[in-house]
């Protein structure tokens, strides 16, 4: 090799590895897989979870009203967070932090970062919920779960480039295949910097479940997969933190959320049916909301024959009749699937009071379009990878499906008097 040639490689090699080994983002401390939940006081608070390889000995969030310049964080409230480790199924152990950022303003934009010991995220920025009924959207995608890195990443990405303005993103179920590693980590690259600025609202799907411990360490538990009885996988605790307002024991999985105007209230299909349709009665027997969304992972109305879920009907079918629900948002059949307004299973006039039933999917997997309910269909399709486009203004609601491509696929428009 020529001696010049030779020199400016070694000169370019350590010059390019003193400039990676500068960089915090290499450390094994510096923060990872960082999300925002929504809580259940959107008004006044947010929550941030996120990991590190190693052991952050003091974790910190620190949070101050965004400015136009960048001394903003001159201001800056300091939070400590909580910290829990876990040994994934990688056989490594990771630690996970997270807090809740209280004491926040109505109507307003924050920054905040994560870290500590010196080490910390990129300053990110989200807005607090409006203690009115004002007008907002939000974007609300059915199951995920596979080739997240290659195929759902464009589904996120367009649903942000075509509602950058969204107060979060609702995702009914079954995020990943497998509650792996490897897998959540598509999921958080497939957002890329989205959930740092979103926030989610997190429905628990059957491909959520499915770890038990054994032996001091979790393992899957494949032989309780169609069973409705296995714990949510330990990543659905670790990486999120949601409302723990719902039924004991089903916390971070059955909660409510009143956001602008909107009752919403989130189902764990997966198991204790009637105690959440009594939890259920009760928040919707007094709802000073004019606008109600129930978001749960299994369908009403099955877009296939051979999953018809009559449990999940029979549990919560009347109380959706009897409180006028205005939409229901599922997941689990990989289908598309849109009903006219409903009430007792008849098609009703818009005028009505009704539900509108809606099952969709944002990841490639599909299952065969084989419903027995296409009379109550509006809208129905397969092979089609989705996100919806849900704007509550008032009196008006506005749903739009929207296709990876960015083609509106499906639309309505709901009014109240």
């Amino acid at each position: 090799m020529n001696k010049f040639l030779f020199s400016a490689w070694i000169t370019s090699f350590f010059l390019i590895a003193s400039l990676l080994h500068a960089q915090p983002q290499h450390s094994e401390r510096f923060p990872q897989r960082v999300i925002l939940n929504v809580t259940a006081e959107p008004a006044s608070s947010m929550a941030v979870t996120w990991r590190t390889a190693n052991q952050i000995v003091l974790p910190k969030v620190q949070v101050a009203k965004a400015g136009r310049w960048s001394n903003f964080d001159t201001l800056a409230r300091t939070l400590i967070a909580l910290c829990d480790t876990m040994r994934t199924d990688r056989k490594e152990l990771a630690w996970y932090y997270s807090a809740v950022m209280d004491s926040l303003s109505p109507g307003t934009t924050y920054a905040y970062r994560v870290g500590g010991d010196s080490i910390w995220s990129e300053w990110n920025q989200f807005t607090t919920a409006s203690t009115k009924a004002d007008p907002f959207r939000f974007v609300y995608f059915g199951d995920p779960q596979n080739d997240l890195t290659t195929y759902v990443s464009r589904v996120f990405r367009e649903a942000f480039r075509r509602v950058p303005e969204a107060r979060f993103w609702l995702i009914a179920g079954d995020l990943t295949s497998e509650p792996e590693d490897s897998q959540n980590e598509e999921f958080y690259y497939a957002a890329g910097f989205a959930f740092r600025m979103i926030p989610t609202i997190m429905v628990a799907g059957n491909h959520d479940r499915g770890y038990q411990m054994k032996n001091g360490e979790y393992v899957l538990n494949t032989k309780g997969r169609k069973t409705r009885v296995i714990d949510l996988s330990p990543f659905w605790t670790h990486e999120f933190t949601l409302p723990a307002n719902g039924v004991a024991g089903l916390e971070e999985s059955n909660y409510s959320i009143d956001y602008q105007g909107v009752r919403i209230l989130v189902i764990n299909s997966n198991t204790r049916l009637p105690e959440q349709a009594a939890w259920m009665e009760k928040l919707l027997s007094n709802n000073p909301n004019r606008w109600t969304i129930v978001a749960f992972h299994h369908p009403i109305y099955s877009m296939g024959a051979d999953r018809d879920d009559k449990e999940t009907r029979a549990a919560f079918l009347p109380l959706f009749d009897t409180y006028h629900v205005d939409l229901v948002l599922t997941g689990h059949d990989h289908t598309y699937g849109r009903t006219w307004k409903l009430v007792n299973g008849v098609r009703v006039d818009n005028n009505r009071l009704g539900t509108i039933y809606v099952v969709s999917v944002s990841g490639p997997k599909a299952y065969p379009l084989t419903t027995p309910y296409k009379n109550l269909m509006a809208k129905f399709g397969e092979k089609v990878q989705l996100f919806q486009e849900i704007f509550v203004n008032g009196r008006t609601l506005q749903y739009k499906a929207i296709a990876a491509d960015g083609s509106v696929y499906d639309s309505f428009i709901l009014k109240k008097k």
